[in-house]
């Protein structure tokens, strides 16, 4: 068993689609309508072939509620790995990325916090090699 595809819910599928691909570097994978619903789906250009991070429209009341509240107490609603936090960091920042935490070490990691304009912060993480 392996996991194929985890969502996220944001406020605006267009604008999320261009945060996750011009300024975060991911691809996209799938985008189709049916009617009012858009199933929207982009991928690591490392992996295309791997696991997609859908981009859900945050249309449920509940879940609107969750998504601001845990965004309000400063926790992430992804993790994203990387070989190396700097380097994204700086390559993002240049993109126009609102950072809410630059490149920190903290135990056995390096990690950055960043605000995907969609209601949602996202954390990178470097794991160190000791």
């Amino acid at each position: 068993m392996k996991i194929k595809l985890t969502s996220i819910y944001v406020d605006d599928q267009d604008k999320a689609l261009r945060f996750y691909t011009e300024v975060l570097g991911f691809v996209k994978k799938t985008d189709f309508s049916q009617g009012p619903f858009r199933w929207l789906t982009v991928a690591s250009p490392e992996d295309p072939e791997g696991t997609e991070l859908q981009l859900a429209l945050n249309n449920n009341p509940p879940a609107k509620a969750y998504q601001q509240a845990i965004f309000q107490q400063g926790q992430s609603a992804a993790m994203f790995y990387t070989d190396d936090v700097q380097s994204d960091y700086e390559r993002m920042k240049a993109r126009g990325a609102e950072f809410t935490m630059p490149p920190k070490d903290v135990t056995a990691s390096k990690i950055a916090m960043l605000n995907d304009t969609c209601g949602n912060l996202i954390q990178l993480t470097q794991l160190m090699r000791w």
